[in-house]
This record gives C-alpha cells, sequence and structure tokens, in this order.
C-alpha cells in the first residue's frame, strides 16, 4: 500500500494559493493536517481531499433550521 502525498508547491499550486498562506494557516493551525519529516512539510492525499470535502458549501447564506426564521421565530 503505498500513500501519496503533496508538498507544500503542489498544494499551493493545486489551491492557487501562495506557500507563504499555507505556512501562515500551518502556524494558525488552519489547513489539513500535514507531516513534518526531516525538515520537509507534507500533505497527505486523503487529508487534502478531506479538507476539502469540509469545506464544500451550497450556499452563502447562514443555516437555519427547518421551520423557523433567521431570528428563530416559527
Amino acid at each position: 500500500m503505498s500513500v501519496k502525498h503533496q508538498n507544500q508547491r503542489q498544494l499551493a499550486e493545486r489551491w492557487d494559493v501562495s506557500e507563504a498562506t499555507l505556512e501562515r494557516w500551518r502556524s494558525e493551525g488552519l489547513g489539513p493536517l500535514y507531516l513534518k519529516l526531516q525538515g520537509r512539510v507534507l500533505y497527505r492525499i486523503e487529508d487534502i481531499e478531506g479538507f476539502e470535502a469540509q469545506c464544500l458549501h451550497k450556499s452563502t447564506s447562514a443555516r437555519v433550521a427547518p421551520g423557523t426564521l433567521a431570528g428563530g421565530v416559527a
């Protein structure tokens, strides 16, 4: 079994963000899980895809429980 990885440059290209953004996210505890091996930062594909799945949205509106209005009145 082979685990696939992407390095910081590859992930930055995948998401069209700068490498500095990924570095900042790591320092702030944001973004996908990462490995740091002998000074190299690697991201497992499964963690990247899991993070992408968590970022999926259907709407820009706030989530409201069915049967209620935004103010909480039914």
